[in-house]
């Protein structure tokens, strides 16, 4: 994504909102973000405005409105500067529908913003929104773990009645993040593989990773 310019007006509303939000204003900020909106002289102003607005909005159909109009002006822009929009504005999407209760268009939102997710440059906050999505697909049916899959579960649970945080940390994030790629199973795989390497696991812990990477072969 292509960095915000800090002197363009509309997008030092939205910071100044943003900043409005971590002090606690929710109420400056939401006014800041609508200021933002009222300003906004195309289709990419239109869509940074729109994005925080969303945030601040009295119910949940107002929040899936505004991201609707967030997601009609990044298609309209549809070049670099939105693409890590994205992922976000799908996950968005997708909690809304969940919450109202559409399930398949929140399965749908949230296999999009699976699709997106390449597009974050890495670290914590693209890992976090990973992990939301992967259980989002989940949650929505469109994902499904399968027999190896479910078999890592249940040696994740073993490593944590026996506080093996070492372990936990190579295994946690490729099973948590795992939003059904072939590269995601391939994370998984391998990250299965060097716990399987350490040799320092529990014997219980052993005999599960190695049904797991049984199944998962």
């Amino acid at each position: 994504m292509a960095p915000l310019d800090p002197e363009n007006p509309v997008i030092r509303l939205c910071s100044e909102g943003m900043r409005a939000e971590v002090e606690g204003r929710s109420g400056d900020a939401k006014t800041l973000f609508e200021q933002a909106w009222e300003r906004a002289s195309d289709d990419y102003e239109a869509c940074v405005a729109a994005h925080y607005l969303a945030r601040h909005q009295p119910t949940v159909a107002d929040e899936l409105s505004w991201n609707e109009v967030c997601l009609e002006r990044a298609d309209a822009v549809a070049d670099a500067r939105v693409a890590a929009f994205y992922p976000s504005l799908h996950a968005c999407l997708a909690r809304c529908h969940r919450e109202l209760g559409d399930i398949e268009k929140a399965g749908t939102h949230f296999r999009l913003a699976a699709d997106h997710l390449d597009a974050l440059p890495p670290g914590s906050y693209a890992d976090w929104l990973r992990y939301v999505v992967a259980e989002g697909l989940r949650d929505t049916g469109v994902l499904v773990r399968s027999p190896g899959e479910e078999r890592v579960a249940d040696l994740l649970a073993v490593l944590c009645e026996d506080r093996d945080l070492r372990s936990l940390a190579l295994l946690l994030p490729a099973f948590l993040g795992h939003t059904g790629t072939a590269a995601d199973r391939q994370r998984l795989v391998e990250a299965a593989h060097q716990l399987h390497a350490g040799r320092r696991l529990s014997v219980p812990a052993q005999g599960i990773l190695r049904d797991a990477l049984t199944a998962l072969a």
